[in-house]
């Protein structure tokens, strides 16, 4: 993590490094595997800018930076280090491995270094949080190495989950520098601040690492989760310096502001050298197979990648497979193990699945295997994305579009970190967006990063954190300010609620429980479900209750370590889905209704004689169905009910209506009408995330041919986050160019009626029924006849 010259692949390791372009010359050599590459961008190497570290770094810390093998800073990080010990808050918005990580470690260590000559107390003291455990403990690893030779200076440890209790009162009384996650500093270090108070009150920097992740609800908050650290640290007298890390995004100082509360200077010019990257975009070829009302069916991005992965590793080509789901990790994994078996056996144990709900114990064997190179091939979900160090990987292969242009590059940037060339292949999903980018590639790679986006002041957020600040200190007028303008207007619902009471001059918790667990910070809410083997009662796992309907419901395939299990009950009550091992030849998908009322309009404006509506609606949602889908091909087997309560959501969203004059116009009868409605919904939503830093499953939609609301057809997308995300206020700034993508994305698709790579889409609650692709594209056509010139990027905020 904090090496920028050398390459970490052990002497050991037998594997022998090819080129870039031989390894995708020969993925493509096979049957009618070259037509499936859509296009091969070449991102030439580029030469690293040397700099010198400030002369205010402490000469010790230099010296075990050299030591470590790096004789000078690259030019961004001397500059970052500048401004952290000038006291000023900066975020580092540099390429994957262009060594952010020693641009905050140098300044921290040096921090370290002067507080332990202090001649009273502990010294200085410095915070590290990471998205992921897995990313904490990989940096404690760096950091304890790095500094070795600073002695007892710098005392690391990490503090989540799983530390064992035996060791967290010496982490609070000892440690100098904490590495822990959101949620831990969240639920179990600020509501017990006094334990905490000799280490807070020394506290110097807080460092905030891969920050580009804390988006959406998640990073509104984290966001003010860090106003509560701000508030703490501020009673016993300190002011933390913060330093954040991200992956290149655009405008990071604003989004970095609105996650702090504080002014953040920016460090984004990337000084260190990069290796040549060829980047493949490959779509699986059509299939015999049809889909859901005769649709053409492409070949999984499940199976191409799997193929892929099993091709690489015979290749001896170091690789991670990067899949956006659990499901899809594992069983990428075991096809790639089944296909390696039949021509060697002794290669099935060099590919693993990685993903967030494996128990602590799994997860640390499958890192200690990484960095020795036992694996070779790895399919993993974005758990290994943030930071993780998986020095000396030659390849990348990603199924399907991460869902934003900075996951896109932090995850193809995973490969090649030692300078050397290295391969991306992004595997297209059958989905509109990703069919769309693999043959608009100029959107990939001619187009910025996306902003981040995120909303503090959204009250199902801050209200809870109001909560929490008050049961850790009385909550006073002067700390409002630090919680924003939302805050003043909220503590009296709370009061009422009888959550806080105000008494004199603050507002006091009134509750016996522990008011940090009104929220999870994840924005899921809600108490895990856990997953049991019902034979012998052993914990296989979790899944957040938010998902638990959709995917631990009776009936449903569940796979964990490469092992295939039936969920027989789901008790909502108690939270635990019981399963048994099985081997169906088959997958399952939830199906789903979904209704929708407005609350409130805020904003509205004329597109034509449409309109463009922004507000608060109440989402109505119920899991009724499954269906079973045979493996490797996507075909339905059959569909079975279920009987499940329905959950309500109110959120934000962006809608638009058209009129029965527009409907003549576009030559839209009744018959037709409620199909192109739904055809535009689905792939409005599948188009979103190229304009907003959102994921498909981030978002929902529902089209009505007659709203009662709005009396006209209707058409909403909404943010799937109680009180929103952001994302359906970015949707609404960008209407014009998203709803333009998405008319060509449907007009340029080459199937007759509509398919999974423009109208149908994989969450449907309806089967895909009824959808008109014409109608959807005629539609969209006289919509946006109307649209008015949209704003200057960034005219809607941060």
């Amino acid at each position: 993590m904090a090496k920028n010259h050398r390459s970490d692949r052990s002497p050991a390791d037998p594997v022998s490094r090819l080129a870039p372009g031989t390894v995708l010359d020969r993925l493509a050599s096979g049957p009618s595997r070259a037509s499936r590459i859509t296009h091969t961008e070449h991102l030439p190497p580029r030469a690293g800018r040397h700099a010198v570290w400030p002369d205010r770094i402490r000469p010790e810390v230099i010296a075990a930076v050299r030591a470590a093998g790096i004789e000078h800073p690259w030019a961004h990080q001397a500059r970052a280090a500048e401004h952290a010990l000038d006291g000023d808050s900066v975020v580092v918005a540099t390429g994957t491995a262009s060594g952010k990580s020693l641009a905050y470690l140098v300044p921290v260590f040096s921090a370290l270094l002067d507080g332990s000559e202090a001649p009273n107390g502990r010294g200085s003291t410095a915070l590290y949080l990471a998205p992921t455990k897995a990313l904490a403990a990989d940096q404690c690893r760096s950091v304890k190495e790095l500094s070795q030779p600073l002695g007892h200076a710098v005392r690391p440890a990490v503090y989540d989950g799983d530390t064992p209790f035996e060791e967290r009162e010496w982490i609070r009384q000892y440690a100098t520098y904490v590495l822990t996650n959101p949620d831990m500093l969240h639920r179990g270090i600020l509501p017990s601040h006094p334990r905490w108070s000799s280490f807070l009150k020394s506290l110097e920097y807080v460092v905030i690492d891969e920050c580009h992740t804390y988006r959406g609800v998640f990073g509104s908050h984290v966001a003010q989760v860090l106003r509560r650290l701000r508030r703490l640290c501020a009673r016993y007298g300190a002011d933390p310096v913060f330093l954040l890390a991200s992956a290149t995004a655009a405008e990071p100082a604003v989004a970095a502001r609105r996650l702090t509360g504080l002014p953040v200077v920016e460090v984004a010019d990337d000084a260190s050298p990069r290796g040549e990257l060829v980047f493949a975009l490959w779509e699986p070829p059509l299939t015999e197979m049809q889909g859901e009302k005769g649709a053409p069916v492409r070949r999984t991005a499940t199976a191409e990648t799997a193929d892929l992965l099993t091709d690489l590793t015979l290749q001896g080509v170091r690789s991670v497979a990067f899949v956006r789901s659990r499901r899809g990790a594992e069983l990428i994994s075991v096809i790639a193990q089944e296909r390696l078996g039949e021509i060697d056996r002794s290669l099935v144990r060099r590919v693993a699945a990685y993903r967030g709900g494996y128990l602590p114990e799994e997860r640390r064997a499958l890192e200690r295997a990484l960095h020795s190179g036992e694996l070779l091939g790895l399919a993993a979900t974005t758990a290994l994305e943030l930071g993780v160090d998986v020095s000396g990987l030659d390849a990348v292969v990603i199924a399907g579009y991460p869902g934003t242009r900075a996951s896109l590059w932090q995850q193809a940037g995973r490969a090649g970190r030692s300078g050397q060339g290295a391969l991306a292949v992004l595997v297209a999903r059958d989905d509109p967006l990703d069919t769309f980018l693999v043959h608009h590639p100029e959107a990939l790679f001619d187009q910025p990063v996306e902003s981040t986006v995120l909303d503090p002041d959204n009250p199902y957020v801050l209200a809870p954190h109001l909560c929490a600040a008050a049961a850790e200190l009385p909550l006073t007028d002067d700390d409002l300010e630090l919680f924003g303008p939302q805050a003043a207007d909220l503590l009296p619902q709370l009061e009422a609620a009888k959550l806080l009471r105000r008494r004199t001059r603050a507002w006091h918790w009134t509750r016996r429980e522990r008011a940090a667990d009104l929220t999870d910070i994840r924005g899921e809410g809600g108490r895990p479900v856990q997953i049991v083997e019902s034979g012998t009662g052993r914990l296989l796992g979790t899944v957040d209750e938010g998902a638990a309907h959709a995917s631990v419901h009776e009936g449903a395939v569940h796979l964990h370590q490469g092992r295939t299990y039936l969920v027989r009950s789901l008790d909502l009550d108690d939270s635990v889905a019981l399963v048994e091992e099985a081997n169906p030849p088959y997958s399952t998908v939830a199906r789903d209704t979904t209704s929708i009322s407005v609350l409130e309009t805020d904003t509205e404006i004329p597109w034509g004689e449409g309109r463009l509506c922004y507000g608060s609606v109440e989402v109505t949602n119920q899991v009724v169905s499954f269906l079973r889908r045979r493996l490797i091909t996507g075909e339905v087997l059959g569909e079975t009910k279920l009987d499940l309560p329905p959950r309500t959501l109110r959120t934000r969203a962006v809608w638009w209506t058209v009129t029965e004059d527009q409907l003549d116009e576009a030559r839209i009868n009744p018959e037709i009408l409620g199909g192109a409605l739904h055809a535009a919904e689905h792939a409005s939503i599948g188009m979103l995330p190229l304009f907003a830093t959102c994921d498909r499953w981030d978002i929902g939609g529902v089209s009505i041919p007659l709203h009662p609301d709005t009396l006209l057809p209707t058409v909403f997308v909404y943010d799937g986050h109680p009180g929103g995300a952001g994302f359906a206020e970015r949707a609404f700034h960008t209407a014009r160019a998203w709803l333009t993508a998405t008319r060509q994305a449907i007009a340029s698709c080459e199937c007759e009626a509509g398919c999974p790579s423009c109208i149908q889409s994989p969450k449907c609650g309806n089967g895909n029924d009824p959808l008109h692709k014409r109608g959807a594209v005629r539609l969209l056509t006289v919509l946006l006849r109307g649209a008015p010139a949209e704003k200057p990027p960034g005219a809607e905020g941060a």
